[in-house]
């Protein structure tokens, strides 16, 4: 079931909203939970029930190893917490990596082992993560004794199970064991709403509608000129912006209905004037995961400048492997881990740049990585990236035959640039979010303008990964 769906918009959602708070209005509290655990994991079981057991069991696992963790016992602490940070990236390991290890072994060896063609189970990267981070909360004695329901909670509240934003205990855990958050708070409803709204605009509308040029050039173009080379790529660029900003704004906006604060995750990326800036700003559960998990313990900037770097490009090697099974995964976040400690470096030298220029290098990189992030095969990377640098350029009425699209292309890249570089982000429109006729207004046009194109839905773009 899809956020983007009608069976989600005018089924799911709004029965399992007037049920959660019908039974806390008859004073059920924790039925309401229990039933708020139960509607999501079928809204996680409508993709494939046979992964259901995998989300329970784990969630089962890390929760009597974090109570393990945070009670006095003859176990060792470390032991316990190597046991649950071993098997929660092993099941991660052979659901989501075993053919790529297996076909990288066959090519080191001249071996054909069969691959397991393994089924990638929904949102595995996700609830690993957020539960290797309360396993080691826990060992540093940062958790409380949570109960199981509220844990549960943490765990697979729909509006971020899927595709995060990947939340931490200490941000969720109190808000589900809070009594102020128990009854509808109608400023929230309808602040939920408007956010939902743009969110579910920006994937629609926006998101869906680049993909269609990404798709030609990447995947079904043989060759391209550089104007298609530049289109492709920046539509892919602005497709990824707009469908996985858009996830999140729709999953604040949805955890709202039910007074639930989810972290935010963008923050207008591409006005970065620096990578590390970009870091800052580019799904920043996953950054301030990859620091405070990966980062910080690998030893962080406080063993001299030599090994602040190697740790700098191991964490982006480990990020960019955590998005995919594939060397083009690898290699990009390669490229991220380099360029923060050419950022580094540069910065010891304190010179200054024109801020302009430096938003014009950190987009550019940006859009020229995301190449190696989008691209399927090497041969698809070097196809678009020899295109937009050595590509022949034509001036006449075919300039985008390849990648079928028209003249008008260039306009909507122009339109969504204005919207990413100048327009206020969503979370800044939240702060001045009031209750009017110009927001209802608003609200309507958005939800109008994508409800005409839920006729073709498509699937989240970070659902892959």
């Amino acid at each position: 079931m899809l956020f983007n769906s009608y069976e989600f918009i005018f089924a799911f959602l709004p029965i399992t909203f007037f049920i959660y708070f019908f039974l806390l209005q008859k004073r059920f509290i924790i039925g309401a939970k229990g039933f708020l655990v139960f509607a999501s994991l079928f809204f996680y079981s409508w993709w494939n029930i046979a992964y259901l057991p995998l989300i329970l069991s784990s969630m089962l696992f890390n929760y009597l190893l974090g109570s393990a963790l945070n009670t006095p016992n003859r176990l060792s602490k470390k032991r316990v917490l190597s046991l649950g940070i071993f098997t929660n990236l092993a099941l991660l390991g052979y659901f989501k990596y075993a053919d790529f290890f297996i076909e990288n072994f066959n090519h080191l060896t001249g071996k054909e082992l069969p691959l397991l063609h393994l089924a990638l189970p929904l949102a595995i990267s996700f609830f690993t993560f957020q539960q290797i981070a309360y396993l080691v909360d826990s060992y540093r004695g940062e958790t409380k004794e949570y109960d199981f329901l509220n844990y549960a909670l943490f765990v697979t509240f729909f509006p971020q199970l899927i595709a995060g934003p990947i939340v931490h205990h200490a941000e969720m855990m109190p808000q589900f064991a809070s009594k102020w958050n128990l009854a509808k708070k109608y400023k929230n409803i309808a602040l939920g709403i408007f956010i939902f709204s743009i969110g579910l605009f920006k994937k629609v509308v926006i998101a869906d509608t680049f993909s269609i040029w990404a798709t030609n050039g990447f995947d079904k173009a043989e060759t391209l000129n550089l104007i298609e080379g530049w289109a492709t790529s920046l539509s892919y660029t602005f497709q990824l912006y707009f469908d996985f900003s858009g996830y999140t704004d729709m999953a604040i906006g949805i955890a709202l209905l039910f007074n639930i604060k989810l972290p935010i995750n963008f923050n207008s990326p591409y006005k970065s004037i620096s990578i590390q800036d970009f870091w800052r700003r580019w799904h920043i559960t996953l950054s301030n995961f990859l620091r405070d998990y990966i980062y910080i313990p690998l030893g962080g900037n406080r063993k001299g400048e030599f090994r602040t770097y190697t740790n700098l490009i191991i964490t982006f090697l480990l990020g960019g492997l955590w998005h995919g099974a594939g060397w083009t995964f690898v290699f990009w976040g390669f490229l991220h881990g380099v360029a923060l400690v050419v950022h580094r470096l540069w910065k010891k030298l304190n010179i200054k740049v024109n801020t302009l220029l430096a938003w014009f290098i950190t987009f550019n990189f940006i859009n020229i990585t995301w190449v190696f992030f989008r691209a399927k095969e090497w041969n698809d990377a070097i196809k678009v990236l020899k295109a937009m640098f050595f590509g022949e350029l034509v001036t006449n009425d075919i300039w985008l035959s390849n990648i079928y699209a028209d003249k008008y292309l260039m306009l909507q890249l122009a339109l969504a640039g204005g919207l990413v570089f100048l327009a206020k982000n969503s979370m800044e429109l939240q702060k001045k979010f009031a209750i009017n006729n110009y927001t209802l207004t608003f609200i309507v046009l958005l939800l109008v303008s994508s409800f005409l194109n839920l006729s073709g839905v498509h699937e989240f773009l970070y659902f892959n990964f």
